[in-house]
């Protein structure tokens, strides 16, 4: 069975200090990515390293490996 891509979507709030959300979205934009796609891209890489014994979905696997940070 193909891995299944990240379809469905979830809200996560996040409250962050606005000098450091203004900084974090000019690095976005400089290297032509949204806010979300980094975040999102932490958060697959936060799971990935910190699992532990837990098993990894071939899709989080797949997903980690398509878009590189610039």
């Amino acid at each position: 069975m193909p891995p299944r891509p990240e379809n469905k979507t979830a809200r996560l709030t996040v409250l962050l200090d606005p000098r450091k959300k203004a900084m974090f979205e000019e690095i976005c934009a400089a290297q032509d990515l949204t806010p979300s796609q980094v975040v999102r891209q932490l958060i697959r890489e936060y799971i990935i390293e910190h699992a532990g014994d837990r098993p990894l979905p071939a899709w989080l696997l797949a997903a980690s490996r398509k878009k590189p940070m610039r």
